[in-house]
């Protein structure tokens, strides 16, 4: 059940087939096939955007989606606008991802800025730190402390 390794000529070769099998859901599973590093860069997959992964932010996923879904399918400017302006934890935060997703977009893959607009944005719960808060009477209490991956996806307009 091993994949077989592809030199750089044969992908290159049958760079048509691979991509029809990476955008192909599988049957079951309703997912891409997985491709190497090595493959998805020879074939050039991931190079219209520009990607910024924040993870274990100590930040619950709850308070990071409503501002997430602020900014969603807006253009790079008002985004920072409305990260800037929002009294929320998780806009510094998402202010700051935003920042590295945006420099990975132009300085990576020579994307124009003007273009820019954030195309996708999740944040799904990470590990749970758990505590425990002393009460009275000998008791204790747990404290959930939550943490959470954030995923932020730049690409330009057409």
């Amino acid at each position: 059940m091993e994949k077989k390794v592809l030199s750089k000529e044969e992908l290159l070769k049958n760079k048509d087939q691979i991509l029809a099998e990476q955008n192909a859901k599988h049957t079951k599973s309703n997912r891409p096939a997985l491709l190497t590093k090595k493959e998805r860069k020879v074939l050039g997959i991931g190079k219209d955007e520009g990607r910024a992964v924040l993870k274990y932010a100590r930040i619950s996923s709850r308070k990071v989606k409503i501002v997430l879904d602020l900014i969603k399918n807006k253009g790079i400017d008002e985004a920072y606008g409305v990260l800037k302006f929002t009294p929320k934890a998780a806009s510094e935060v998402l202010y700051k991802l935003l920042k590295s997703a945006e420099a990975n977009a132009v300085n990576n893959n020579s994307l124009n800025y003007e273009n820019l607009y954030i195309a996708e944005a999740f944040a799904t719960q990470g590990p749970t730190l758990k505590r425990i808060q002393p009460r009275a009477q000998g008791r204790a209490f747990k404290i959930q402390k939550r943490t959470s991956h954030i995923t932020l996806v730049v690409k330009e307009r057409d």
